[in-house]
């Protein structure tokens, strides 16, 4: 191959001058996050801090190391009493009042590991937001609940289904932690329960028997939260059916229990053949080392990981702190997916954002990152009617003298040829 010093041919000093011109226009487009972005905190770089947190945590709970790396200890450990979250971060005695009422009726549960990224100094801090009760949800007056889902989607025990070629497998009510923005709040109850092999059985003879089913979902509550030989049978009865290609699992284990991705857990993984693994990391705080290290053995597995981010009012509902987020997640080779728009759910109202925030995000994204870093912003249709896309429009006239009339990220209106 011979060596061209001069680079391609054909620009002409006039093509320099616009480029550099464009580049200018360019540079102060993004100025605005470039100045934002330094007070956007990433885990990534709050090692020390939450190093610190860490240590305190296991002295309350007379932990050693180990322990902390061992997932099953973080699940016996979960923090879900008032009394040891107050001897972790300061809460007056009216906070404590207030969790606990909220705690009658909702259930709530921080693992150790994700109450170490907790900022025990901001009552604002997006973890704590995330993991402890507030009492606006007490305070919420919606009585909005979604018994259609359930009732009306569900064919067989286990199953949800709500598209044709696809269809979720609940496989237990238990979490690794008990997010207050979560949609099945309602549902989890108090108790743990993985569901019986029985019952998965018939869910998996519903598969067999529609052959239209190649994608199926693992969840819960959390998938992840039952034993591997549990998951390892229903992939293998699952991978025994033709007409399935590719499973699923949803977890939020590795933004909340990195340390359930264990190495033994991705070599049975590994063994199964096409596993896309969705999660769900809402702020960049999240994004940490031990997170990080956990989606790296994913991928290694042949796993592909990808990101289902929540848009929280007070959490990520900005424009620059969705930015970096999906940014920040594709440094940990985490593909972003979806952007949920908060259902309208009793107790979790003062996390809903406007549709237009959502649509404002979208916005910015588009041109502004890479088409990586774009997922689909998504309002889920009331009744189980399933996933519904909302997007910009950037068609402003489709037919301008025969043209196409619209307009570019940057705010360009252009004409394009439409072939008819």
């Amino acid at each position: 191959m011979e060596i061209d010093k001069e680079g391609p041919k054909g620009v002409t000093e006039k093509g320099r001058e616009v480029a550099s011109a464009r580049c200018v226009e360019y540079k102060e487009a993004i100025q605005e996050y470039l100045d934002a972005k330094k007070n956007i905190p990433c885990g990534l770089d709050l090692t020390e801090r939450n190093e610190q947190q860490k240590k305190k945590i296991l002295a309350v709970l007379d932990g050693s190391e180990e322990e902390w790396n061992d997932w099953k200890w973080q699940v016996r450990n979960m923090i879900r009493d008032v009394e040891t979250l107050a001897r972790i971060f300061p809460l007056s005695a009216e906070e404590q009042k207030q969790i606990e009422e909220v705690g009658k009726d909702v259930r709530w549960g921080v693992s150790p590991y994700y109450a170490s990224l907790i900022d025990p100094d901001d009552p604002n801090c997006p973890i704590r937001m995330q993991s402890i009760p507030s009492i606006q949800e007490a305070l919420d007056p919606s009585v909005v609940t979604e018994p259609e889902t359930i009732l009306y989607n569900s064919p067989a025990p286990c199953i949800t289904r709500l598209y044709p070629d696809r269809l979720i497998i609940n496989v237990t009510n238990a979490c690794s932690m008990f997010c207050r923005h979560c949609l099945r709040r309602r549902d989890i109850g108090h108790q743990n329960i993985r569901y019986a092999k029985d019952s998965i059985n018939e869910a998996l003879a519903y598969i067999r028997e529609n052959t239209e089913i190649r994608d199926v979902l693992l969840t819960g509550g959390d998938a992840l939260m039952v034993a591997d030989d549990y998951l390892d049978w229903i992939l293998s009865e699952l991978d025994a059916i033709e007409h399935v290609e590719i499973k699923r699992l949803g977890t939020r284990t590795p933004v909340v229990l990195p340390m359930r991705i264990t190495d033994e857990f991705c070599e049975m993984l590994e063994k199964h053949g096409a596993i896309y693994l969705n999660t769900q990391f809402n702020h960049s705080k999240e994004i940490t080392e031990p997170a990080a290290a956990a989606v790296k053995k994913l991928t290694k597995a042949g796993v592909l990981v990808g990101n289902q981010t929540v848009l929280l009012k007070g959490i990520n509902a900005d424009k620059h702190i969705m930015k970096k987020l999906m940014q920040d997640a594709l440094r940990i080779r985490v593909k972003p997916y979806y952007i949920f728009h908060c259902k309208k759910l009793e107790g979790i109202r003062h996390f809903r954002a406007h549709i237009e925030d959502g649509l404002e995000i979208m916005e910015y994204l588009r041109g502004y990152t890479s088409g990586l870093a774009i997922p689909t912003y998504i309002i889920t249709a009331p009744g189980g009617r399933g996933k519904t896309p909302v997007n910009p429009n950037y068609i402003l006239n489709t037919n301008v003298d025969g043209q196409v009339l619209f307009r570019t990220w940057g705010g360009h209106v252009m004409k394009y040829d439409n072939e008819r």
